[in-house]
């Protein structure tokens, strides 16, 4: 089984997204930061299922769509999986920061 570490860029992000949507609806707001960490429970016993993330192409960092969000990981190793970022599905990868000390 894997250790799923949440970094703190991915924590700001689901942060940042859960205030955003809770302007509008503080309940929906909840439910997509739990949709968020529901979601990468699949990665415990199968880290692989995400796909290639095909701006970067490295077959380590990955990627599980959850909505219109893209939850980007890296495989450390055979024992652990950083979940990089929560990304927007509608903005450019390129302009998130979070990747780019990830994509080598």
């Amino acid at each position: 089984m894997v250790s799923i570490n949440w970094t703190l860029n991915a924590l700001d992000d689901i942060e940042n997204i859960a205030e955003f949507i809770a302007k509008d609806s503080p309940l929906y707001a909840t439910l997509t930061v739990s949709s968020f960490f529901d979601t990468v429970e699949i990665l415990v016993t199968n880290p692989n299922v995400g796909r290639i993330v095909p701006e970067i192409n490295n077959l380590k960092i990955r990627e599980l769509i959850n909505g219109s969000y893209r939850i980007i990981y890296k495989i450390i190793d055979n024992n652990r999986i950083d979940i990089i970022t929560i990304h927007h599905a509608n903005r450019l990868i390129s302009n998130n920061k979070n990747l780019k000390l990830h994509d080598k």
